[in-house]
């Protein structure tokens, strides 16, 4: 037959209803707290990753910037061939800030153009 004991005493069922009010606030405040950990170390792990790509990119733009100046430094050994040192230096200063500008000038009509669309 049946040896289960019902206990039917309202003043249990209240203390074992918030026991378990109690186990869910506790669980639910690890759970949000280990979300929070969880979020905070997928920030770390993307900072880290973005720290690392701009610390590349900066060698990058060293070296990239230190190769410019040595073509500049032969384009106007170069043409000094053909004029003298000082304006073959300033044609070359000229040329390149002529660039400059252009690449300048695009960027600017493609960044005003992203933050109209926006």
């Amino acid at each position: 037959m049946n040896n289960k004991v019902v206990n039917k005493e309202p003043a249990t069922q209240r203390e074992s209803f918030t026991e378990l009010l109690g186990q869910l606030a506790k669980n639910s405040a690890a759970m949000v707290h280990d979300e929070i950990e969880l979020v905070i170390q997928r920030m770390r792990e993307k900072v880290e990753a973005v720290r690392s790509g701009v610390i590349l990119l900066a060698i990058g733009a060293a070296i990239s910037f230190a190769a410019f100046m040595s073509l500049c430094a032969a384009l106007i050994i170069g043409l000094t061939s053909y004029m003298a040192p000082a304006i073959a230096a300033l044609v070359t200063g000229v040329l390149f800030a002529l660039i400059g500008v252009v690449i300048a000038f695009i960027g600017y009509k493609q960044l005003k153009k992203s933050i109209l669309e926006t």
